[in-house]
Formats: C-alpha cells, sequence, structure tokens
C-alpha cells in the first residue's frame, strides 16, 4: 500500500497554461543577432498570428517517479527501465526520476506549414523560431513545478538528460513518455522517435538526497551554448 508522500511523488502533475502569461514573457525577450529590426518586425507579425489564431496550446506534463531499485547503470523506476549512468551521482543518494513532457500544441507547426506553401518563408521562419521560444518557457515552468514539488520532499536536483543526448539513448524516449504520462496532455511518439507535435520536448533529472552539482551538462558540446538560454537552466535547478 502506498503511503501519502509516495503518492504525492508518484502522480503525474498535468497543466494547461495561460496562453497570454507565455506570450507576454517571450514577448519580452530582445531580438538579438544580425538584422535585428527585421527580425524584431517579424517577430511582432508572428507573435499577432499566435494571438489573433489562438496558435498556443501549451501544456505540460511532470512526474516524479521513485526507483524501482537500487540506483544503477540502467535505473529502474514506474516499471521502466533506461540506461542512463551519467546521472548516477558522485555522492548523495539518487532516489528517483524527474520526467517531463511539455508541448506548444500542433497549431502553430500547421501554420508553419501554410506559410511556407504560401510562399512566405520569411515570416515562417519566424514564427518556427517564436515556437521554439515558447516551448523553451513551456519547459521552464514545468521544471520549476517539478524543482517546487522535489524541495518540499526535502530533494535536490541532479543532472538533466533528453533521449538523444550522450547519456540517454533515442530509443529511451518511449519510456520517458510513458514515465511523464504524456499521453494526457495529447504527447505520443511519431515516427523515427519524433514527438508528436514536433513543438514537444521531453526532460529527465536525477533526483534524489543532497545530490552535488554535476560537472557536466547536456549543453557541454552544443555551439549554441553561450547564447542560449538552455545552458545555465540545469546549474540554476541544482542551486536551488
Amino acid at each position: 500500500m502506498q503511503t501519502r508522500r509516495e503518492i504525492a511523488l508518484a502522480g503525474a502533475r498535468q497543466k494547461r497554461l495561460r496562453d497570454a502569461e507565455i506570450l507576454r514573457r517571450v514577448a519580452a525577450a530582445p531580438v538579438r543577432g544580425g538584422a535585428a529590426a527585421l527580425r524584431a518586425r517579424l517577430r511582432e507579425e508572428a507573435l499577432e498570428l499566435v494571438r489573433t489564431e489562438h496558435l498556443l496550446e501549451a501544456a505540460y506534463s511532470c512526474r516524479i517517479v521513485p526507483l524501482d531499485a537500487p540506483p544503477a547503470p540502467f535505473l529502474r523506476a514506474g516499471g521502466e527501465r533506461l540506461h542512463a549512468p551519467r546521472l548516477l551521482p558522485e555522492s548523495g543518494t539518487l532516489t528517483a526520476l524527474g520526467c517531463a513532457v511539455c508541448t506548444a500544441g500542433p497549431k502553430i507547426e500547421a501554420r508553419v506549414r501554410a506559410l511556407f506553401a504560401g510562399k512566405r518563408p520569411s515570416l515562417a521562419l519566424a514564427l518556427d523560431e517564436l515556437g521554439n521560444a515558447l516551448l523553451f518557457e513551456v519547459s521552464r515552468r514545468a521544471q520549476d513545478r517539478m524543482l517546487a514539488d522535489a524541495v518540499r520532499q526535502g530533494l535536490t536536483f541532479g543532472g538533466e538528460l533528453r533521449a538523444g543526448d550522450p547519456g540517454l539513448a533515442l530509443d529511451a524516449q518511449a519510456a520517458v513518455l510513458r514515465l511523464a504520462q504524456a499521453e494526457g496532455i495529447g504527447v505520443r511518439l511519431g515516427s523515427g522517435q519524433a514527438m508528436q507535435p514536433l513543438k514537444s520536448v521531453s526532460m529527465v533529472f536525477g533526483i534524489g538526497i543532497d545530490l552535488p552539482k554535476t560537472h557536466w551538462s547536456r549543453c557541454d558540446d552544443c555551439s549554441s551554448r553561450e547564447k542560449c538560454g538552455l545552458a545555465g537552466r540545469s546549474a540554476t535547478l541544482q542551486a536551488a
């Protein structure tokens, strides 16, 4: 019989987010890079499309899943088995996996295809870029929700992996989606291990007792590391 603590840890938190809040935060971010004036104008057009056509369907499903067995290179949790030795901490005790799936919904990608078909590639690319920024904001909120739940239980965050990263094979994607109960927000696995809707992302965190900060990041080998908001995100969660 599960204790109240175990039920709190095992149940998925699923939330449909308010589009206006997500859009307001993303719209406030400065436009960086070359041709800033042109890119800012195109982003405003893309934002207006999202607002007037109600293209954003932001949601996340996150779940802290206790390990079924002592930590080992093959981690067992929630009836699933993930080969993720990189999540094993140098000290402390790994007790759970934090699994999340986030989505911006299917409408943005459909509108991008329509813009390309209508020979408006610049706006299509701007809308696609905006969709990525919106998805990042959704994932930030899911991470904050998991962090709050972990802190409430006296637990700490370790490293982060995503299926396809060094340290977590792409074919682990299906197990991650099941652990996060992604079907509850309409996210499923399509061909080639791609999630549907395409503007979706999954993630796995090590969670436990007195976990140390990791000396690695999933962003270490990325050429965009210096200008990407993702690079410092894992460190922020581990510092909380």
